[in-house]
């Protein structure tokens, strides 16, 4: 018998937690040691005591949750453990966002409008080292550019989209729990980075690109 591959799931939705946890846990092969609502509780569950930390094989990580964001999450958690296997499972479809989470360290992603079978077959992909894309991501991905965008960090890249959304720097310093001074020093490195200098100008790249989705 095949060994049980241990799953983290991560979304802010209890409902579609819900829903993966027993689409996953009908797998012989496939155990959900645990489901987290925002990108605080993943962080902090991985970065417990042992042995809790090594209880998980594949993390499930949605980009769109609470607290520092999905994609500062999977950097961290990349860093701090770098043989777990993360694949995103996310409603954001834009080839930045797809380049953007493979640059911190995912090991595949899936669109949330894939099928069920794609989710059960990308955490076995992924358990194996395989690198799994949904075939509309990976061709969209090879046709993009070199947009401004791409130089960001994950952090950086997390609070061009929230000022591009209208957020203000201390929106953006109250919702990922840094300091004003920080967030403006973000905003700045991301203006050089960029070239932009307005948020107008952020917010009209931004839309260009598919990269605001409504929760930022």
């Amino acid at each position: 018998m095949a060994e049980t591959i241990r799953v983290v799931l991560a979304d802010d939705h209890a409902v579609v937690r819900t829903g993966y946890r027993r689409l996953l846990e009908l797998e012989p092969d496939m155990h959900v040691v645990a489901d987290l609502s925002d990108s605080e509780a993943v962080c902090q569950w991985f970065s417990t005591p042992q042995p809790t930390p090594q209880a998980a094989d594949v993390l499930v990580l949605d980009l769109s949750m609470p607290g520092r964001g999905g994609l500062e999450a999977l950097a961290w958690v990349k860093a701090k453990q770098p043989a777990l296997r993360v694949l995103i499972f996310s409603m954001h479809e834009s080839p930045a966002m797809v380049g953007q989470a493979l640059k911190a360290g995912a090991d595949g992603y899936l669109s949330k409008s894939s099928e069920p079978e794609a989710l059960i077959d990308g955490v076995r992909q992924v358990m194996r080292g395989e690198q799994v894309l949904s075939p509309d991501l990976a061709a969209a991905l090879a046709r993009q550019t070199n947009p401004a965008h791409l130089g960001l960090s994950p952090r950086e890249f997390e609070i061009f989209r929230l000022l591009a959304a209208g957020r203000s720097v201390e929106e953006v310093a109250q919702r990922l729990y840094i300091s004003l001074k920080t967030a403006a020093n973000y905003q700045t490195m991301i203006r050089q980075k960029t070239g932009f200098g307005s948020p107008v100008e952020m917010y009209r790249h931004a839309q260009a690109h598919g990269l605001l989705d409504g929760s930022e």
